[in-house]
C-alpha cells in the first residue's frame, strides 16, 4: 500500500478510530479505579480519575469531530402535556403496558427485540394528556452505542418521567442473580442522566486571575472531600482561577457534575412487572422499596396506583381558564409543572401566548392558592392544582408614554449639547 493510499484510508474512518481510542482510555481508567483502594490517602487520586472519566465519556457522547455519517434517531413529535419514557431490558412487558394503558397497539411477541423503533401513545388521565413512549429494549453497553442504546437514551433525556420496567422474577426479591436495575441505572448515569437526584448546590464563578477561593456555608465544613481533592479536580478541567461556594456537603461526583454542566436530573419510577408469579412476601418487599410500583400486565393489576404515582412524581398542576362573564372551561386545562418553568401566573400566560404576560393588568384566581375567591394577583403568584384563572388585560399604550416625570432619558433630547436648538431672544 502506498503512503497516499494509507493516508486516504485513514481519512475515511477517523471517527471509529477516535471512538475506539476513547473507549480504550475509559477501560484503562475504570480498571485503575477498580484496583485502587478507597480511603483518605487515595481520595485525591480517585477524584482526579473520576474527572478524567467524565471528560472522556462526554467526548464519547458528543464527539467534536465533523466527519463521519450522521446517526439515525427516533423522530417522535412531542404531543400532550408531558412525556413519559419506558426504559428496560427486552421482553419485560413494555409493549404490553403501552397497549393496555393507551389506544395504541404495539407489537407483542415471545422473542426479544420485538420493538425496533419508538412507538408513542397517549394516556388520558385527570383531564391531562400524557404521552407514553415505548422504547426498544436496551442492553448492557448501551451508553457506548450497543443495540441503538444512544438513540433510546436520547429520547429518555427529553422525557419528564422515566418508567424503568423490571422483571420481578429476576429481581433481588426473587433471589435472582440478575442485577437489571443496577445495570440500567449505570448505563443511564454514564450518559449524564441522574435519577431521583437534586442538582448539587454549588456556585462556580470563573475568573481571569486571583487564584481559587473555596468557601462553604455547611455547618461543620465539608466532610466528603478535602481542599486538595477539589483543587485536583479543578486542575483536570484547567480551572485555576475561580470562586467556589458549597451550600451543601457534596461529593466528588457532584462537583464533577456541576463542572460538566450537562447533567439532566429526572424523576424515575421502578415498575416491577410479572408479580403474579411471586409470593405475597416477595411482592410486599418489592412494594416497600422507594419509588417502586408492582404491576402485572398478564392480569392487568396495579394500573391505577401506577398512574397515581406517575401523576404525583411529575408534579403536574392543572389550571382552568375563565372568560369574563362566562363559566370556567373544565374540559381542557393548562398543565404546568415546577420542572418546566414553574407554576406562576407568568408561566400560565406564556403557555397560552408569549405576548399575554406583557398585556396583563391583573389576574383573578379562584382556588386553594388564594385567600379569598376571585382574588386579584400579579404575574409572580404561584398557582395550585385545579385553580381557575381569569386574565384581565390592560390598556394598549406605548411603553415610551409610560416614562416618569423625572426620567433621565428624554425622547426628544439631542445626543450632544452643541446640537440643542437655542431659544430666540425676547423682544424688548
Amino acid at each position: 500500500r502506498t503512503p497516499a493510499t494509507a493516508r486516504s484510508c485513514r481519512s475515511i474512518h477517523p471517527p471509529s478510530a477516535t471512538m475506539s481510542a476513547i473507549m480504550e482510555k475509559i477501560a484503562s481508567i475504570e480498571l485503575e479505579l477498580s484496583r485502587t483502594q478507597k480511603n483518605k490517602a487515595t481520595s485525591t487520586h480517585i477524584g482526579s480519575l473520576n474527572a478524567r472519566l467524565a471528560k472522556l465519556r462526554r467526548e464519547l457522547i458528543e464527539p467534536t469531530g465533523k466527519g463521519g455519517p450522521k446517526g439515525e434517531g427516533f423522530d417522535v413529535t412531542k404531543t400532550g402535556d408531558c412525556r413519559v419514557g419506558l426504559v428496560g431490558f427486552p421482553s419485560v412487558g413494555k409493549s404490553t403496558l403501552l397497549s393496555q394503558l393507551t389506544s395504541t397497539e404495539s407489537e407483542v411477541a415471545a422473542y426479544e427485540f420485538t420493538t425496533l423503533t419508538c412507538i408513542p401513545g397517549v394516556i388520558h388521565y385527570q383531564n391531562a394528556k400524557i404521552q407514553l413512549l415505548d422504547l426498544p429494549g436496551i442492553i448492557e453497553g448501551a451508553s457506548e452505542g450497543k443495540g441503538r442504546g444512544r438513540q433510546v437514551i436520547a429520547v429518555a433525556k427529553s422525557s419528564d418521567l422515566i418508567l424503568m420496567i423490571l422483571d420481578a422474577t429476576k429481581s433481588e426479591a426473587a433471589n435472582s442473580q440478575y442485577a437489571h436495575k443496577e445495570i440500567l441505572t449505570r448505563e443511564l448515569e454514564a450518559v449524564g442522566l441522574r435519577l431521583n437526584q437534586a442538582p448539587p448546590r454549588i456556585y462556580i464563578k470563573p475568573k481571569h486571575q486571583g487564584g481559587t477561593q473555596i468557601n462553604n456555608t455547611v455547618a461543620g465544613g465539608l466532610t466528603k472531600m478535602t481542599e486538595s481533592t477539589i483543587l485536583k479536580v479543578l486542575a483536570e478541567y484547567k480551572i485555576h482561577h475561580c470562586e467556589l461556594l458549597f451550600r451543601e456537603d457534596c461529593t466528588v461526583d457532584q462537583l464533577i457534575d456541576a463542572l460538566e454542566g450537562n447533567r439532566k436530573y429526572i424523576r424515575c419510577l421502578y415498575v416491577y412487572n410479572k408479580v403474579d408469579v411471586l409470593t405475597i412476601e416477595e411482592v410486599d418487599s418489592l412494594s416497600k422499596r422507594p419509588d417502586s410500583v408492582c404491576i402485572s400486565c398478564f392480569l392487568e393489576l396495579g394500573y391505577e396506583p401506577l398512574l397515581r404515582r406517575m401523576w404525583d412524581s411529575m408534579g403536574l398542576v392543572r389550571v382552568y381558564t375563565k372568560k369574563t362573564g362566562n363559566k370556567p372551561d373544565f374540559v381542557e386545562p393548562v398543565v404546568l409543572a415546577d420542572h418546566r418553568g414553574g407554576c406562576s401566573v407568568k408561566q400560565f400566560c406564556n403557555q397560552i401566548s408569549t405576548a399575554l404576560a406583557k398585556q396583563l393588568k391583573y389576574a383573578q384566581v379562584w382556588g386553594t392558592s388564594t385567600k379569598h375567591m376571585g382574588q386579584r394577583v400579579g404575574v409572580k403568584h404561584t398557582l395550585q392544582d385545579e385553580d381557575v384563572v381569569q386574565i384581565v388585560k390592560g390598556d394598549k399604550s406605548n411603553p415610551e408614554d409610560l416614562a416618569g416625570r423625572f426620567s433621565t432619558t428624554k425622547r426628544n433630547d439631542p445626543a450632544r449639547i452643541a446640537d440643542r436648538v437655542k431659544k430666540a431672544k425676547l423682544k424688548s
